[in-house]
């Protein structure tokens, strides 16, 4: 079995040692590596060439979310999961918009931790359910309708982008808006093209920013 290499990114040594120990239980995790502070961490990564980066937003010498920037900045190949106790919006969205994949709250089970582990190793986003529902909920209460200009959305993928926001399925947007799964299929990946991501909660992240409400 191929593992996940990860490396562990807090400047808490018994945080570290504690989520080391527990991931270690599954099979297919393996921790490469420790790092204290954001310098430390970069210097790590080179080293250790980890798939998932764990990394905390609160470190001395450098944070974060300088961290992160500086792997975007540096195009390291490495895929990042915030691991913290920050719940405010403004630090899940600067943090995906710098390029982590998941964020997930310290106070979150281990099976929490272990999905956005493995989703960020696919490539997929995962942001812990408590915070997407707060997102969810945010946007719910915009009453912004974007219209579509040329080139843009066309109005079905507007509703369909919006009943995605919503924490919606493909057969439930279906039902919704009496068309066949296979159509909402093809607006979905249409949506995703156009709009440049990948999965559904990329999508749901950009109908939120953009104030996409049907």
């Amino acid at each position: 079995m191929n593992k996940i290499k990860i490396l562990i990114a807090d400047d808490h040594s018994l945080v570290r040692e504690g989520i080391k120990q527990l991931l270690e239980l599954e099979e297919d995790f393996e921790v490469v590596g420790q790092a204290a502070n954001g310098l430390e961490t970069l210097e790590k990564i080179k080293e250790f060439q980890p798939d998932v980066l764990l990394l905390d937003i609160n470190m001395p010498v450098m944070g974060g979310i300088p961290t992160l920037r500086k792997i975007k900045e540096q195009n390291i190949e490495v895929k990042t999961v915030i691991l913290t106790i920050h719940e405010g919006r403004e630090y899940l969205m600067e943090t995906l918009e710098l390029g982590a994949l998941g964020y997930v709250l310290k106070d979150s089970d281990s099976a929490s931790l272990s999905k956005a582990i493995r989703d960020a190793y696919k490539g997929i986003s995962y942001i812990q359910p408590k915070l997407a529902a707060e997102l969810v909920r945010e946007f719910n209460s915009s009453k912004t309708y974007k219209t579509n200009n040329e080139n843009e959305l066309t109005k079905r993928e507007y509703e369909v982008l919006s009943l995605i926001a919503d924490g919606m399925n493909n057969k439930d947007i279906a039902d919704k808006l009496f068309i066949s799964e296979k159509t909402v299929k093809n607006h979905v990946s249409s949506i995703f093209r156009k709009i440049n991501v990948n999965d559904r909660t990329k999508a749901a992240i950009y109908a939120y920013k953009n104030n996409i409400k049907w």
